[in-house]
């Protein structure tokens, strides 16, 4: 039989047919078994751990069959209790698979210390800044006669005076006192005579 013959002939259509029978069950199986195996369509929504001490969140997990992965402490931030779950990932309501792995960061116990920044002759705009970098807020602003507009004179913390490498807690308000730019020269040097002379 000539190959030509044999092509249009029934037992190679047969045989086509049951070849593509085969492929097609074969495909069929394959994709059974993965989606058995990837856990399809059964997917968990990530609880709300926030605010939960870690054996908390670990008593939550277990029942979710879920684990969780602590990266690291977090500055202190007293909205949160201490020790408790300030940061989580994936997100609250996220749907992951069975097993999946929760990263979590946790509450210090309170607040760290740092140390009170070079701010005198800077001018407000620059003082700001550097001290939210620090973890610091700015406190009240008071001004005060000076020929250096909005210049920081003195910095203030529960109304002492703060001098360089003083530390504070992370999160104090620390006043800053400036000058109004209103003093003239004349005003600033008789001021300073006056200062300098001795008193009899």
């Amino acid at each position: 039989m000539s190959l030509r013959k044999y092509l249009t002939s029934r037992v190679f259509v047969i045989q086509v047919l049951v070849a593509f029978a085969i492929l097609a069950t074969l495909g069929y199986l394959f994709m059974h078994w993965l989606t058995f195996t990837t856990d399809h369509g059964h997917e968990i929504a990530v609880p709300d751990l926030r605010k939960l001490t870690e054996e908390q969140v670990q008593t939550k997990l277990d029942e979710l069959d879920l684990d969780y992965v602590l990266l690291d402490s977090v500055d202190y931030r007293s909205d949160f209790p201490q020790f408790s779950v300030v940061e989580q990932d994936p997100t609250p309501g996220t749907k992951v698979k069975v097993g999946r792995k929760i990263y979590i960061k946790i509450n210090t116990s309170g607040f760290s210390s740092v140390k009170v920044p070079d701010l005198i002759e800077k001018t407000y705009r620059e003082a700001v800044p550097t001290l939210k970098a620090l973890g610091l807020d700015e406190g009240t602003v008071t001004y005060v006669p000076n020929l250096g507009k909005d210049m920081v004179l003195e910095m203030r913390f529960k109304g002492r005076n703060l001098k360089v490498g003083d530390r504070v807690l992370k999160s104090s308000k620390i006043d800053l006192v400036l000058g109004d730019g209103k003093m003239s020269y004349q005003e600033e040097e008789n001021a300073a005579d006056t200062l300098s002379t001795p008193i009899e």
